[in-house]
């Protein structure tokens, strides 16, 4: 079954050009009408022009779409309230979004400003929050939303040089995480994708072939499953290169050690067994955690549901 985004009205922050680019092509491609939102600044932030949002809404217009251009900077929530306001006085209504837009301020923690940490933060976290926080009461009124946050491999798993992007990008897990569950009866679906591409932010990093490998056209159809009737939720989708994974945030099986004097020493003895992955899980909630630890401490999940 293809999946038909026909009727469907989508915002994609960050759309001038790169990922957020491919991402309103293809969704207009497949029926959606396309707010292109892109402040037009270079990649750490500074500066701004609507002509690279403008440009892509001209690609979608020539290929037989529907699309505007919105310049709104996402860390002012009421440019971005805006911008809502101009997608439903088109089209009546907003389905799909697709927080996308991000800075870079590469530095390592120890000779970073506070204000490149913050600024980051402001962009990629609080962006994401912003433009979801304008279109959730609407998603739920109608009974239907479709959230995608771009979290990061530099997230999930560190990379150095990256304190403030790291954070900001495992800050949108969280937020996803919870949205997920809060949305879940409005049928408001709220998902992660973590991409590998080339764009501005890795010029110069890799070797062409490597590059060209990493085409942002090859990220975008993990957005198109993400947005779509049959959407799942709360997922963590990894994609580049035409490859897709799934990430998880697991929790093992644990030890029971208890309140010895020597609890903390008796820890790092048994770390291995701690870290043991066999039978490890992915928790359906936070509250998981809690039943895992006071099952280890030797009550029943029956006197868990009664606490």
């Amino acid at each position: 079954m293809m999946i038909d985004l026909g009727g469907r009205v989508a915002i994609v922050t960050g759309a001038g050009g790169g990922l957020g680019r491919e991402h309103a092509l293809l969704l207009a491609r497949r029926g959606a009408k396309v707010v292109v939102n892109d402040l037009g600044s270079a990649t750490d932030g500074t500066g701004g022009s609507l002509s690279a949002a403008e440009k892509v809404v001209s690609e979608i217009k020539s290929a037989g779409g529907e699309a505007v251009a919105n310049g709104a900077s996402v860390t002012d929530f009421e440019q971005v309230e805006a911008m809502v306001a101009q997608a439903v006085d088109q089209w009546g209504r907003v389905d799909i979004l697709v927080n996308n837009a991000g800075i870079l301020r590469d530095r390592t923690f120890a000779k970073m400003d506070i204000a490149d940490f913050r600024a980051v933060i402001d962009v990629h976290l609080m962006g994401a929050v912003h433009c979801t926080k304008a279109v959730w009461e609407m998603m739920r009124a109608q009974a239907y939303g479709r959230i995608v946050m771009t979290t990061s491999s530099s997230g999930l798993y560190g990379n150095f040089g990256q304190s403030n992007y790291g954070a900001a990008k495992l800050a949108l897990v969280g937020l996803m995480q919870t949205l997920g569950l809060e949305g879940e009866k409005y049928n408001v679906r709220v998902n992660c994708l973590a991409p590998t591409a080339a764009t501005r932010m890795l010029e110069g990093l890799l070797p062409q072939p490597m590059l060209d490998a990493l085409s942002p056209v090859r990220v975008s159809p993990a957005v198109l499953a993400l947005v779509g009737e049959d959407a799942p939720n709360r997922k963590i989708i990894c994609a580049g290169g035409g490859s897709f994974e799934e990430a998880n945030i697991t929790l093992t099986r644990g030890v029971f050690i208890g309140d010895a004097d020597d609890a903390g020493e008796q820890l790092l003895a048994r770390r291995n067994e701690l870290g043991d992955r066999d039978g490890e899980i992915v928790p359906a909630r936070g509250s998981v955690q809690g039943e895992v630890e006071l099952r280890n401490a030797g009550f029943q999940l029956a006197e868990v549901a009664e606490a």
